[in-house]
């Protein structure tokens, strides 16, 4: 059984048929899913949704791009969230994403440390999001001396993965490894050791081929692993069974 270790299904694209999808999963092979929190909000809707299915599992955390909307009182709820849920497994996803204009790089920077703070706090995994923020965000995990997390949807250079293993981190990969210009996360994914790989969805996003700008699904995830069985010459098998343990231990959730 394969696990989605990035989902979004509280996302109002799955409003007309959500139960319907989460229930087709285990059909499509999909044994778990980490459905992940971006605010405050989502966080909620998350816990809700783990506390609802029992293979589903949730993170709570504010997403950088709402990064403004980190109050104390915020704080306080996600900590809350976590303390009071077994099923939340880790803060997420948190960051830094410098790609759309307008963004605050000092806000973005208190929040994600804030949140690395809870997680060492919680004694909890971090889920890290990192989109074109020119190294920043690796530079303060390092300052933070954060050890236990995980770098999703990642498409940066077989180097900065080799780095994140180097740190203690696991490196998950998307649909991206499907695309025909995704050379470098091809490279990337052959630069991680098997007990680092995660894989994912990020659903409704990030779509694989052939089903690129359809909405996404956890039961797209085997594209994932098809792919990723073939950049490191293991069987489909091997790479469900290893994705699924690593996924398993790295968010402290036994079978």
């Amino acid at each position: 059984m394969l696990f989605d270790s990035h989902a979004h299904f509280d996302d109002p694209q799955f409003d007309g048929d959500r139960d319907t999808v989460l229930k087709s999963l285990k059909n499509l092979g999909v044994g778990y899913v980490m459905n992940i929190g971006a605010d405050l909000e989502t966080s909620k809707a998350a816990v809700a949704l783990a506390n609802m299915y029992d293979f589903i599992y949730a993170t709570v955390g504010v997403h950088p791009g709402d990064a403004g909307s980190m109050t104390d009182e915020v704080l306080e709820q996600l900590r809350t969230l976590a303390l009071e849920n077994p099923r939340v497994r880790a803060i997420g996803e948190i960051g830094l994403d410098y790609h759309y204009e307008g963004y605050d790089e000092k806000v973005q920077e208190t929040c994600f440390r804030r949140q690395i703070a809870l997680a060492k706090e919680l004694d909890m995994p971090i889920v890290v999001h990192d989109r074109d923020s020119k190294g920043n965000a690796i530079s303060i995990l390092r300052e933070e001396g954060v050890k236990n997390g995980v770098m999703h949807c990642f498409s940066g250079s077989a180097e900065t993965a080799k780095e994140l293993v180097k740190m203690g981190f696991m490196v998950s990969f998307t649909g991206v490894l499907t695309f025909k210009n995704a050379r470098r996360a091809i490279e990337a994914c052959g630069a991680v050791p098997l007990d680092r790989l995660m894989i994912e969805t990020d659903c409704p996003y990030m779509a694989p081929e052939p089903h690129r700008g359809e909405r996404n699904f956890s039961g797209y995830v085997g594209y994932v692993a098809d792919k990723m069985a073939e950049i490191k010459g293991v069987s489909r098998e091997e790479i469900a069974q290893i994705t699924t343990e690593n996924a398993l231990r790295f968010y402290g959730i036994e079978k």
